[in-house]
């Protein structure tokens, strides 16, 4: 296993389709969201939820992007839903986390989603740092709120990522960074 900063500098996204089987473990996946819950949660509120999609589960769970699809495509294609049924399919292992965001006496709502998106993260890096590859996704469907309701969240829930892990298929590239001068500023005293 690579040290934490080897781990940290090495992490890179891959495509789905360049993710196979076979997936993680089910005693994996348990690491997998433990390391993912382990984030800043102010007020402990955990704002924030998991949803496995593995095996079959994957393809029925197309099947509800693939209603909401048709009902916002009515002049869709055979082809095109069949590709929308496909979404969650593409890895062998799909983990969605769900922000629950909601209002709050004292922790505003932006901390929790920011608590949300710190679980995605997490669970790329545990993803990384068992040997797998990852791919932080939301299209089209985790903002629809009839594919949200078809998936079942509740109307306060919203998708912060579709996790898509398996075993890359080869190094993955890297993509050009931007140079810390351009990102990072050091404040001043006057």
């Amino acid at each position: 296993m690579p040290d934490a900063v080897e781990l940290l500098q090495t992490r890179r996204s891959i495509k789905p389709v360049e993710l196979v089987g076979p997936p993680p473990s089910a005693a994996e996946i348990d690491t997998l969201l433990t390391i993912a819950s382990r984030v800043p949660d102010h007020g402990k509120l955990v704002p924030w939820r998991f949803i496995v999609f593995e095996g079959e589960a994957r393809l029925a769970a197309g099947d509800a992007i693939v209603a909401a699809f048709r009902a916002k495509y009515p002049q869709a294609t055979g082809e095109q839903a069949a590709a929308e049924r496909q979404r969650l399919a593409r890895a062998p292992l799909v983990i969605a986390v769900v922000s629950r965001a909601a209002p709050h006496v004292k922790i505003p709502e932006w901390e929790q989603v920011l608590s949300a998106g710190a679980a995605a993260m997490n669970l790329v890096l545990a993803v990384h740092a068992l040997g797998f590859g990852a791919n932080w996704m939301t299209e089209w469907y985790a903002y629809d709120r009839t594919a949200l309701d078809a998936l079942g969240l509740a109307p306060n829930e919203r998708i912060a990522a579709f996790v898509h892990i398996g075993r890359p298929t080869g190094p993955p590239a890297d993509r050009p960074r931007p140079p810390l001068g351009e990102i990072a500023t050091r404040f001043a005293a006057k």
